[in-house]
């Protein structure tokens, strides 16, 4: 019994084969395979892009995977969906998109998050919605319909962007309460729609596809997709979640006080709780884990920081010519930890949330011309990151959540040595590295979704952790750390004051 799970990133969709019998991986395909999709900014603080060259990008990696030879397409007997979170899809009445996503990056929407946040009342919204609306899926929304009233009155239905492969596979469209959650449109006092989104936007219900649980399933293949594709008509969708959710569930981060790390495009770390935490200043957010019901919570208190493996590939296009990634950390590692003085605020892609949703900017401080070579930028960029997840770190902490390990795959950012080092010498937290993937943690939660496994428990039965990294540094790394945190406060203190 085969497995397939599709991962819709923000720079390429991935996806893999995996046997239910062995939980092993095997075979994986990527498109694009050596570039990184665009992210459309017409204007600064704007991010788009194209459900449908997601779709088309789908279809082409799994012909490439269906072409491998190592498996039998036919044997795959159900399928998983990952996705970046929050992004907007708007549909019409045939399921066809009417404009560009909005992704989770995008800033436009950030005042009519704010000014919602103040008009239902802070306390309210915190308690009811775990965040306020911010520059979330409903505040997109919202934005849609202030400024674009052709495509509000033509839209059908609105949904995240693995809803919308999963209709393009399945003609079926639904969604679940972790999908409408991180949208911010669930409230987990009355286990509903949030009324008050829904009165003070003018939104409709009747706007949303069909809740469903997460584990089930979500329509079944096409006959003409699935003649496009190899596969066999009428496998079941039975798993759909957003990436970190889906993240922490592939490292099998699922009981309260476990906490999943991942440092891509952006980095995020998301830990597992049994009540409704919020932040009062909605730095953090909270959102129905994979395995939440109403009867027994499990909510993703997540950490997100945009600027994090788009930092890392910004320097390797500005400054890494003739290297790649493997090289360019072992050059950064040759020189000494604080970068000769050189500090870099990695917060250059969009309003950062543990930043109160101000757009801040990247900024390079103390460049020295005579000083400092690409070696150094190359260091300071890593530890700049490093710095961005302790300070978030610090807020989850503020919120009583205090992890003794973090589970991470040892994928982009974290195949980082360097990187790695440094951010466990920062948090002071050890750190357990996996072999782990996002699609192949799509395909295991289409078996749990599907019945092929009996428990999530099942089908992580095989995972083992790779290597430990433990803190070494004793107080180095915490003074430069402080000087770091100092000049991030003075620019955040003079934004605030100046909005």
């Amino acid at each position: 019994m085969l497995l397939l799970g599709i991962d819709i990133g923000t720079s390429s969709i991935k996806v893999s084969v995996v046997d239910a019998d062995t939980k092993a991986c095997i075979v994986s395909a990527q498109y694009p395979e050596n570039q990184e999709n665009t992210i459309l900014s017409v204007i600064p603080g704007w991010a788009e892009q194209s459900p449908d060259m997601w779709w088309e990008q789908t279809k082409l990696a799994i012909r490439k995977l269906t072409s491998h030879g190592t498996f039998k397409p036919q044997d795959i007997t159900a399928i998983g969906v990952a996705y970046q979170m929050h992004g907007l899809v708007v549909v019409d009445k045939n399921g066809d998109a009417l404009r560009n996503s909005i992704i989770w990056c995008d800033s436009r929407a950030v005042e009519i998050g704010e000014t919602a946040f103040e008009r239902i009342g802070q306390q309210h919204a915190l308690e009811h919605l775990l965040n306020s609306p911010g520059n979330f899926t409903a505040s997109k929304w919202a934005w849609v319909k202030a400024n674009e009233p052709d495509v509000y009155r033509q839209a059908h239905q609105i949904m995240l962007p693995g809803d919308y492969i999963a209709l393009k596979l399945t003609g079926t469209a639904t969604t679940s309460i972790s999908a409408l959650s991180e949208g911010v449109f669930w409230d987990f006092r009355t286990n509903s729609l949030s009324t008050d989104v829904m009165q003070y936007f003018g939104f409709d219900q009747t706007i949303f596809p069909e809740i469903r649980p997460l584990f089930s399933e979500h329509g079944t293949l096409r006959k003409d997709i699935a003649q496009q594709l190899g596969l066999q008509p009428g496998i079941p969708v039975s798993y759909k979640a957003g990436d970190q959710p889906n993240n922490a569930l592939s490292l099998n981060v699922l009981q309260p006080g476990e906490v999943a790390a991942t440092a891509g495009t952006s980095g995020v770390i998301y830990a597992v709780s049994d009540e409704l935490v919020y932040d009062r200043a909605s730095r953090i957010n909270t959102f129905a884990h994979v395995n939440y019901t109403v009867e027994k919570p499990r909510t993703g208190v997540l950490l997100c920081i945009n600027g994090t493996g788009i930092l890392n590939r910004w320097v390797k296009d500005h400054f890494g010519h003739g290297v790649d990634y493997r090289q360019m950390n072992t050059i950064g590692k040759a020189v000494s930890p604080g970068s000769n003085g050189l500090k870099i605020l990695p917060f250059g892609n969009g309003a950062e949330r543990i930043l109160h949703n101000k757009i801040l900017g990247a900024r390079f401080i103390d460049l020295d011309f005579n000083a400092h070579g690409r070696s150094h930028v190359f260091r300071a960029s890593q530890e700049g990151i490093a710095y961005a997840f302790r300070y978030g770190l610090d807020i989850i902490r503020e919120n009583g959540m205090n992890p003794s390990i973090i589970r991470a795959g040892q994928a982009n950012l974290f195949l980082s040595e360097l990187f790695a080092e440094i951010f466990v010498d920062i948090t002071r937290v050890p750190v357990e590295l996996y072999e782990n993937d996002g699609s192949v943690g799509a395909a295991l939660g289409a078996g749990i979704g599907s019945g092929a496994f009996n428990s999530p428990q099942e089908a992580f039965s095989q995972l083992k952790a790779l290597k430990t990294i433990e803190p070494q540094t004793s107080d180095y790394y915490e003074d430069l750390y402080q000087e770091w945190k100092q000049l991030l406060d003075d620019q955040l203190a003079q934004e605030l004051k100046n909005p």
